[in-house]
């Protein structure tokens, strides 16, 4: 099997792009498992300006909590956080790893995800078998 992720990261996806593309499957996908309608994204990060990050942080939003949120729980966790990264090149800020340790000692499962596919590997593992299709 060859790897077609191409060498130059400029032609990788944005984290954004790939998040979008996670919810677009996440739609498509809620028929077999209609948990997934209930997955959120928690807009946390982005350029601002200070008066608007001033009225963001007065408003609760907290730096490092993960992009992406799954209230369904599964066995010993009470639901699922996603931190998107893109393909290659991604890396936790110092909130991010601060943040994680944190949520994890709640009892919440968090992970972070390369790209798209690898968050919806994830997804199905941590949801588990769901409707079958009348196709398969």
């Amino acid at each position: 099997m060859t790897n077609t992720t191409p060498k130059d990261k400029r032609l990788l996806p944005k984290e954004g792009q790939e998040q979008a593309a996670l919810i677009s499957w996440a739609q498509m996908q809620s028929w077999r498992w209609p948990e997934l309608a209930m997955l959120f994204h928690i807009p946390n990060g982005g350029g601002r300006s200070k008066a608007e990050a001033g009225r963001f942080k007065a408003e609760g939003v907290k730096a490092g909590v993960p992009d992406l949120f799954l209230p369904a729980p599964r066995g010993e966790w009470h639901g699922l956080f996603i931190e998107m990264k893109r393909q290659k090149g991604g890396r936790l800020s110092d909130a991010q790893k601060e943040m994680i340790p944190k949520l994890q000692a709640q009892g919440y499962r968090v992970e972070v995800c390369a790209g798209w596919e690898d968050a919806a590997e994830l997804l199905k593992n941590y949801l588990g078998p769901g409707k079958e299709s009348p196709w398969d």
